[in-house]
C-alpha cells in the first residue's frame, strides 16, 4: 500500500554524512543523529543526501545505505525522510528514486546536473521528468542551487505548469538568494505545493515572500532557535523574528558545529572539502553557545 502524501512544511534538516576519521560513512551514527533532531531541536523532518551530506562525493551505493539507514530509524521518529536522488547520470538518478521508493522514503528531490548542463528550461524539465518517472508514488521536488551547479535558468521557468508533465511534482527547494525568483515561484505554484527556502542566513526575507518551509544544515543545531523566529514571524513580531535569525556557515564548519554543539561522532568531510582550523571553530562555537544561552 503506498502511503498518503502528506505536505512538507516547517523546518527540515538537511542532515550531514556521517564519516569515520578514515573516511567511511558510519551508520551507527544515524539512530543517536536521529534522536538528538528530534529530542534536542524539536525536528522531525530531514533531508538526506543533498548538498550539506556531500552526496557528489559519494558512491551511489553509499547513498543507498544512508537512505535505507535514514528510512528505517525514521520509522515512529521522524515526520518525513526526504532523499535527495539527483546526479550527474540520468541512469543512476533513475536508480536512486527507485530505491528511495523500495527503501520507504516520504520524498525525493532532484538537482540539476552541472558538468553536461541543460541548455533550458524545457531541457531541465525533460531530466526531472524522467527521474520522477522511476518513483511516480513519491511527491517530487526539484532542487534550485545556482551556486553549486552554475546552472542559472530561472527556477520559475522550470516550475511553471511542470505538474502537467509530472503529477507528482510537490514543491521547490530554493537555495538561492534571489529572492524575486523565489517570489515569482510562490506566485505562480498551486496552493498546496511546499516553497522550502535553502539559505538559512536569509529565511526571514523568504518567509516574507511565502515560504512555506526551510530545508538547512545550520536547523540540526538550531533548530528550536529558529523555530521561535518562525513563531515570532506568524504573529507579525518582525522585530523578534529579526533578533533570532541566524548567520549561515560553509559545508566544512557547518559539519564540525554540529559535531561541537550535538556530541556527535560526524567526523571530518570528504576530499576535497577540508576540515576548518580548530580555534576558529571554536571561536564560532563559543558564540553559538552565547547565543543559546548556554556556557
Amino acid at each position: 500500500m503506498e502511503k498518503p502524501w502528506k505536505r512538507l512544511t516547517g523546518l527540515v534538516a538537511a542532515t550531514f554524512t556521517p564519516l569515520t576519521a578514515q573516511g567511511e560513512v558510519d551508520l551507527s551514527v544515524v539512530e543517536p543523529y536521529a534522536e538528538y533532531l528530534v529530542q534536542k531541536q524539536g525536528v522531525k523532518q530531514v533531508f538526506l543526501n543533498g548538498t550539506t551530506g556531500e552526496s557528489v562525493s559519494l558512491s551511489v551505493e553509499e547513498r543507498k545505505r544512508l537512505a535505507e539507514e535514514w528510512c528505517k530509524i525514521g520509522k515512529g521518529r521522524l515526520d518525513q525522510v526526504v532523499v535527495h536522488v539527483g546526479c550527474p547520470s540520468l541512469k543512476d538518478s533513475r536508480e536512486l528514486a527507485q530505491h528511495a521508493a523500495a527503501a520507504g522514503a516520504d520524498g525525493i528531490a532532484v538537482i540539476s546536473p552541472s558538468f553536461f548542463k541543460p541548455s533550458s528550461s524545457t531541457a531541465l524539465r525533460m531530466f526531472l521528468k524522467e527521474i520522477a518517472a522511476a518513483a511516480p508514488c513519491l511527491p517530487f521536488y526539484y532542487y534550485h542551487i545556482p551556486s553549486m551547479t552554475s546552472v542559472h535558468l530561472p527556477a520559475r521557468d522550470v516550475v511553471r505548469g511542470i505538474e502537467k508533465e509530472i503529477p507528482s511534482f510537490r514543491g521547490v527547494k530554493f537555495s538561492d538568494q534571489d529572492l524575486l525568483d523565489f517570489g515569482q515561484c510562490v506566485s505562480s505554484c498551486p496552493s498546496d505545493w511546499s516553497l522550502l527556502y535553502g539559505v538559512d542566513e536569509q529565511l526571514l526575507g523568504a518567509l516574507a515572500m511565502g515560504a512555506t518551509g526551510a530545508v538547512g544544515s545550520t536547523y540540526n543545531y538550531l533548530g528550536r532557535k529558529v523555530d521561535h523566529m518562525l513563531l515570532a514571524f506568524n504573529k507579525g513580531d518582525l522585530v523578534q523574528a529579526r533578533a533570532v535569525q541566524v548567520l549561515g556557515f560553509g559545508l566544512p564548519m557547518n559539519k564540525q558545529l554540529m559535531s561541537e554543539v550535538s556530541g556527535l561522532p560526524l567526523g571530518p568531510p570528504r576530499l576535497p572539502l577540508l576540515p576548518c582550523p580548530e580555534q576558529d571553530v571554536r571561536a564560532v562555537v563559543g558564540k553559538l553557545l552565547s547565543i543559546l544561552g548556554e556556557e
